[in-house]
């Protein structure tokens, strides 16, 4: 909503989503050496295949660009809608909920588990390890 000179005719892909799809006739047919054929043959292949590439593709374009178009919109209107009016306020409301949830658990988590933690942990604070008689190569 942004862009509201119009499309760019010059660069129609500025963000490169299609840059995966090499349709050219290079990209699809190829002979490897020792295996040529014909140069009249290689010329006319590649007028045809092009020609009924590009042709073919503008035929496409002109029958079901404007109703996928249509489509597409109106998903990605209905995807925003719901985005922005259904699912946002609902994560918010739940992370709202939740954190009523946190504070209790933190504060039972606090009260009944973390003295123990706080022993255990003074308990094995006070151990110590030494290293003894012996040679290298025993394990302690």
């Amino acid at each position: 909503m942004t862009n509201t000179s119009g499309p760019d005719l010059d660069n129609r892909d500025p963000n490169t989503l299609s840059e995966y799809l090499q349709v050219e006739f290079d990209d699809v047919i190829a002979e490897p050496r020792g295996a040529y054929s014909v140069d009249c043959v290689w010329k006319v292949a590649y007028k045809i295949f092009t020609g009924t590439k590009n042709y073919c593709y503008k035929f496409l374009t002109i029958l079901f660009a404007f109703p996928i178009a249509l489509a597409v919109g109106l998903s990605f209107a209905i995807l925003s809608f719901q985005h922005i009016w259904c699912i946002g306020p609902a994560i918010r409301h739940f992370r709202i909920s939740c954190h009523v949830v946190r504070l209790y658990v933190r504060t039972c988590l606090d009260s009944c588990l973390a003295p123990c933690c706080n022993d255990m942990g003074l308990f094995f604070s006070k151990i110590r390890i030494t290293r003894g008689p012996g040679t290298e190569d025993q394990v302690l």
